[in-house]
């Protein structure tokens, strides 16, 4: 996608939409949605708000609402109700004859956005000269499609948060160290589970151009971008001391997107899935504190009313580049839809989507 074309796509919301009340705009939304039937898909992450949820056709994590979305031939037209990143992965899995639509493209991903590839192109000889041919990079699904390819075109996958210790296993027997973009936290506690030791990872600084560490590169094993979500990253140790004094016969989970000290401070931690799963399966009248984005914590306490849930920090906002998608934003874009004029169609363009295609087949021939 050109420069020129993303700014015309990031036009402002016609101001109209922002006019309408909410019943307006959820029988509008209905009456599209009947209207297209089987030809319209609306795929909705976990994170999204309560108001779009409700018109999701399915929801979860981004690979499987991608893996979904190519699954469902008849539909012409896939809304995605997520993040860029998601919509990207969604656009190199569908065909030629559907077409993915993002709702507002200021919806990204901070993470995502922290691994530049240009950058990461800087750093890759510059790894090779400490290293030589000894790495092989494995990236997080939440990445662009730019960053996707890079690790197809090295001989790397991507993972998940569901199969990365499947995934790092894998890479160390195609070589013995491994690069793992953008998310330093998950590369972190993932490599740490398998039993590579802390002392033996070094995070890569792609503003600084250097590797940080005090150790000599022999002894390097896992090399992490210095990358982070800035959600889970606001879970902190203090919140964990806080509910073992406040609730001490509440289980704390967290997500592996938390850094190192808290995963450790934790009782549990593991994938979206993984969490809502372990709560659904909890006795009730069990207590739990969650670490994980607040629209799903919400939406959990509110389908689980015999348990005592909380989350880990109460005072801390949903994904505000997720919640960038709204009825307004989601019903603009479907009535663009219906009138033959849509906009904020994400394409990846050919050469960079079969290379990331080859970065997710290695992981799903594996997972």
């Amino acid at each position: 996608m050109s420069i020129t074309s993303l700014l015309q796509q990031t036009s402002l919301l016609p101001e109209h939409y922002r006019a309408l009340t909410k019943n307006d705009m959820e029988s509008r939304i209905l009456a599209i949605k009947k209207r297209l039937g089987s030809k319209l898909f609306i795929p909705g992450h976990h994170y999204q708000k309560d108001e779009v949820i409700q018109f999701a056709d399915t929801t979860g994590d981004s690979l499987q609402l991608a893996q979904l979305s190519a699954a469902n031939k008849e539909a012409e037209h896939i809304v995605f109700c997520g993040v860029h990143f998601m919509a990207e992965t969604a656009d190199m899995l569908t065909t030629e004859q559907q077409h993915v639509y993002l709702p507002d493209m200021r919806a990204g991903c901070s993470m995502a956005d922290m691994a530049d590839i240009y950058q990461t192109e800087q750093a890759w000889p510059i790894l090779q000269k400490l290293f030589g041919n000894s790495i092989l990079p494995l990236t997080y699904v939440n990445s662009t499609a730019a960053i996707k390819a890079f690790t197809g075109r090295h001989g790397g996958a991507c993972v998940t948060s569901s199969n990365a210790k499947e995934m790092v296993k894998w890479a160390f027997t195609q070589k013995p160290r491994i690069f793992f973009l953008p998310d330093q936290h998950l590369g972190r506690n993932t490599a740490y589970d398998l039993g590579i030791p802390l002392e033996n990872m070094a995070v890569w600084n792609p503003l600084t151009n250097t590797l940080e560490t005090d150790q000599s590169p022999e002894n390097i094993q896992v090399i992490l971008w210095k990358g982070h979500c800035s959600v889970h990253e606001g879970f902190t140790v203090k919140h964990t001391e806080l509910i073992r004094q406040v609730h001490p016969k509440m289980r704390i989970i967290v997500h592996p997107e938390c850094n190192r000290e808290v995963v450790a401070a934790a009782d549990d931690a593991g994938s979206t899935k993984y969490i809502i799963d372990t709560i659904n399966k909890a006795q009730s009248g069990s207590a739990w504190a969650i670490g994980t984005e607040m629209n799903l914590v919400n939406r959990i306490i509110k389908q689980h009313p015999d348990k005592q849930i909380i989350s880990l920090n109460e005072n801390f906002c949903p994904c505000l580049t997720m919640n960038r998608i709204d009825l307004p934003h989601l019903l603009w874009s479907l009535e663009s839809i219906e009138k033959g004029q849509p906009h904020n169609r994400i394409q990846v363009d050919a050469h960079t989507a079969e290379e990331a295609r080859s970065s997710l087949e290695r992981m799903l021939l594996r997972a």
